[in-house]
């Protein structure tokens, strides 16, 4: 019995107690300075965010690409599809991120510690776009065609994050970068790479593109913070890479799955 126990652990816990809960630890110290320093920096004012907000709009509508309404309204026009799109965004973010973490540590562990890194740095980009450039989302424009669907999805209309302790540390001014996108980028693209049946590969490649959709469709971000989002993942990827990774590899590189 005591044998079995200890397969079963060896093979749930690759580096044992201590460093599970070291990374528990880690991620929520993380966690809660992100939230803190998100929640104060707020532009100072109403007016550089729904200022920013309209550079945006006016930038997307220069290039006509200008969408995200005609997404939204398309969505609503569906009542099954928003509703799904809200339960993801509310939900679909930390479950997925979490799920493929805790599968990468315990199964692909040679790699967790290079995922682990690039969430942290892109978390540390993303404090300085927020910082530089508070904006708005669609769902607070109304006058531009978005709905708050998340809202009416929770609370039939009434704002859902006054009901939750985090109205404390939340920013409602932190569109750019989106890190919905972010995070699907990085743990799409590290799970697809992880993965060793092709259809699961696919699924996890496209998982992205679905987030992308989500956080359009229920307003919260356009489709240039879904690019500045794709970019932080890009950019957090190549510093862990080109400078941890290089600098450490035997703790901190990327080992792909074999075939």
């Amino acid at each position: 019995m005591g044998k079995g126990l200890r397969a079963i652990e060896s093979r749930l816990l690759p580096r044992g107690w201590t460093d599970l809960l070291r990374q528990i630890a880690l991620f929520g110290l993380a966690f809660l300075l992100y939230d803190v320093v998100r929640g104060l920096v707020d532009g100072g004012n109403l007016y550089k965010p729904f200022g920013d907000a309209m550079r945006i709009i006016d930038l997307e509508r220069a290039l006509h690409i200008f969408a995200e309404p005609s997404v939204q309204a398309w969505a609503q026009n569906k009542h099954w599809l928003i509703d799904a799109a809200d339960w993801a965004y509310l939900n679909g973010h930390f479950f997925l991120t979490l799920a493929a973490l805790v599968f990468i540590y315990v199964r692909r562990n040679e790699s967790f510690n290079f995922v682990r890194n690039v969430l942290m740095i892109a978390m540390a980009l993303a404090l300085v776009g927020y910082w530089l450039y508070p904006t708005a989302p669609p769902r607070l424009m109304p006058e531009w065609g978005f709905t708050d669907s998340i809202s009416q999805f929770v609370t039939g209309g009434t704002s859902w994050i006054d009901y939750t302790p985090a109205k404390a540390f939340t920013n409602f001014y932190a569109a750019v970068p989106s890190m919905h996108v972010c995070f699907a980028v990085i743990i799409g693209l590290a799970m697809a790479r992880l993965s060793r049946h092709r259809v699961v590969k696919v699924l996890w490649a496209l998982y992205p593109l679905l987030v992308t959709f989500v956080v359009v469709a229920t307003a919260n971000h356009f489709f240039t913070d879904v690019f500045l989002g794709a970019l932080t993942a890009v950019l957090s990827a190549l510093v862990a890479d080109r400078l941890l990774a290089r600098a450490w590899p035997q703790a901190w590189a990327f080992e792909q799955a074999a075939a």
